[in-house]
Parts: structure tokens; C-alpha cells; sequence
């Protein structure tokens, strides 16, 4: 778990505070999307199924500020549609960073070169690179050509720049498990990237149905398998120790549904980044007006019954390693390594 220490402290001094506060409901990432639009179509996407309109959409820098202001939250993490397409992106990660949030902004790479020295490195802040698999799989994903060679390229070249570069990973139902490794040895081991992300796709309502969709029983198959030859202690990977426990089954917890809102053009999604059960003006109604006992595993909620997305169970892990000496010890040792 390669996240900074200057991160950690930060987010335990955050979650010490709510404690304090005795602030049952409190945002540990605002998942912000200033934009829909997109220049790929990517398998398994939501976004595209919105109308036209509401996909050329720009949500005002102000707009955004003034969402990350409300909710609090020290972590942001920019997706959309391509953040690099909106004109003013540049102008939003540095009035984000001027408030000492920890930035990540997410992107298929395809713009990263071209806008690079619209932005500048920062402890705070992180490109995200969406890297689905090696060349073949990673461009049949994104049904384009050539989107896999210029994502490495760009990241080379951000991190010429000396900028801090991670990527993101999606993990399909039908990805071979020798293929998911050598994408992620790549990355590890050849092209370097300081962390790598892995995210399960589970099934949600604007993606439609689909055999690319995972169970939660097909997910811990298949993460026991990844992780069992030891390579989980070898790559560099920015998840919590306790959340790869639970894809791999040997760890069971319920997800925290209110921890990563999701703010859009749209307005705040409810309850969380999978699941749209209306959209709200202000963080304070979400977290007020949501009935949060009817989403989660224990709830017996069918949409959530087969999920275990990163944007609900890992901020469960982090709070229960924050809770735990045991495994904020084993947290920082991996983190040491």
C-alpha cells in the first residue's frame, strides 16, 4: 500500500477529528465528475448512455469548489468522461491544491502529453492511467487502436516531468489471470508506475447486463488466484491490506456506502458511484435525506448483494484498520516496504 506518510497522517488526523465530532456520516474521497463527455467508448461505460445534452455539460470550476468545499472531504478524485477534455481542468486541481486536498486526477492518457505543462508535480497530487491490459486486450476494451501505446507513453513522459503517476486497472469477468499478471508486472516492473489500482467490475445500472460483470464469489476466485503465487507483497498496489483480504475471502465486512460521494453534473449521486437513486443540490441532503440502511449486504438489497467495489468496501477497510493497532501496524509495514 505505497501511499505517502505525509497522506496517512493527514487522513488519520481527518478521521481522528470526525470521531471527535462523533460525526457518524463523513466523506473520506469525493469522487468528482466536472464532465460526461469523452473521447473513447469503452465497454462497460455509463456515462455514454446519458442524453447528448447532458454529455456536453461542463460543471462551472466554481461549481466544483464550491462541492469539495461543502463536504470536506482532504482526498478528490477527478473522472468523468476524460477530465482533460474540460477547459478549465488545470485551473480546478490548482485552486483543489491551494486547499491541500490530495488530487488524483483519472484519465485514459490519450491528452496527457499534449496538457502536461498546463500542470506541475505536487505531493497532493497524482495522475491516474486507466491500463485494462496489455496492448490487444487494453485497445479491444476501449475499441480503439493505439489508446494502450499512448497511455504508456504519457506515462513515461509524466513521470520525466516528475510528476507522481498510479494507474487503474479494471478487472473483467472474462480477463484471464495470466494476462491480469503480466499487465500488472508491466507496470510494476518495466514501466514503473508508483502504485497501481485494481477495480473489480461489478454490475451497475446505466453499464446495462453483462458476462463481463463479476459476482462477488467469481471476484475472491479469481483474486486468490492473482495473488497466490506472492506477487500481491511485490507490486507496488494502493489499496488496504484488509480490502485485498476481502477479494481474496479471507476478510468479510460490509461496504460503507456514504464514504466516496459522487458529485457530477447532475448534482450529488445517491447512494453511491454504482447505484443512482436520484440526484441531489447539496452534500448535507445526501447525507440527511438517504436512507442508508437500504443499500450494503446486510441490507438484503439485490443490486448490492453480489457487489464488492472498491468505492464501498475500501473505505470500510480503511476504518477498520484506523480502529485496529493490529492492522494499522500491518498497514504501515507494508507501506515501509
Amino acid at each position: 500500500m505505497p501511499v505517502s506518510l505525509r497522506q496517512q497522517s493527514r487522513i488519520g488526523a481527518y478521521l481522528l477529528a470526525q470521531k471527535l465530532r462523533r460525526r457518524r456520516h463523513f466523506p473520506l474521497i469525493m469522487q468528482l465528475e466536472p464532465l460526461f463527455a469523452c473521447n473513447l467508448s469503452c465497454a462497460g461505460c455509463g456515462k455514454r448512455q446519458h442524453p447528448a445534452e447532458v454529455r456536453r455539460q461542463l460543471m462551472p470550476v466554481e461549481t466544483a469548489l464550491a462541492a469539495a468545499d461543502e463536504c470536506g472531504t482532504p482526498m478528490v478524485s477527478i473522472a468523468g468522461g476524460e477530465p482533460l477534455l474540460h477547459p478549465e481542468i488545470d485551473r480546478l486541481v490548482r485552486a483543489l491544491l491551494r486547499r491541500r486536498r490530495f488530487v488524483y486526477l483519472c484519465t485514459n492518457g490519450l491528452l496527457l502529453e499534449e496538457r502536461l505543462d498546463r500542470f506541475e508535480p505536487s505531493p497532493y497530487f497524482s495522475w491516474v492511467v486507466h491500463v485494462d491490459g496489455l496492448r490487444e486486450e487494453h485497445d479491444a476494451s476501449v475499441r480503439r487502436e493505439g489508446v494502450f501505446d499512448a497511455a504508456v507513453h504519457a506515462i513515461a513522459a509524466a513521470k520525466a516531468a516528475g510528476f507522481s503517476v498510479m494507474t487503474n486497472t479494471t478487472v473483467y469477468a472474462r480477463q484471464p489471470v495470466e494476462s491480469l499478471r503480466a499487465v500488472l508486472d508491466l507496470l510494476n516492473d518495466e514501466i514503473h508506475v508508483d502504485a497501481m489500482m485494481l477495480a473489480p467490475a461489478f454490475a451497475h445500472e446505466a453499464a446495462g447486463s453483462s458476462d463481463d460483470f463479476l459476482s462477488a464469489g467469481h471476484a475472491r476466485e479469481l483474486f486468490r488466484d492473482l495473488f497466490a503465487d506472492g506477487r500481491r507483497k511485490h507490486w507496488r498496489i494502493n489499496h488496504s491490506p484488509l480490502f485485498l483480504d476481502l477479494l481474496e475471502g479471507r476478510a468479510d465486512f460490509d461496504c460503507t456506502t456514504w464514504a466516496i460521494p459522487c458529485y457530477s453534473v447532475l448534482g450529488w449521486q445517491r447512494p453511491c458511484y454504482l447505484r443512482a437513486d436520484g440526484y441531489l443540490p447539496t452534500y448535507r441532503e445526501l447525507v440527511e435525506t438517504t436512507d442508508w440502511s437500504r443499500y450494503g449486504h446486510a441490507s438484503g438489497d439485490a443490486a448490492c448483494r453480489e457487489c464488492l467495489g472498491h468505492s464501498g468496501f475500501e473505505p470500510t477497510a480503511v476504518l477498520l484498520t484506523m480502529r485496529s493497532l493490529r492492522h494499522a501496524l500491518r498497514a504501515l509495514l507494508e507501506t515501509a516496504r
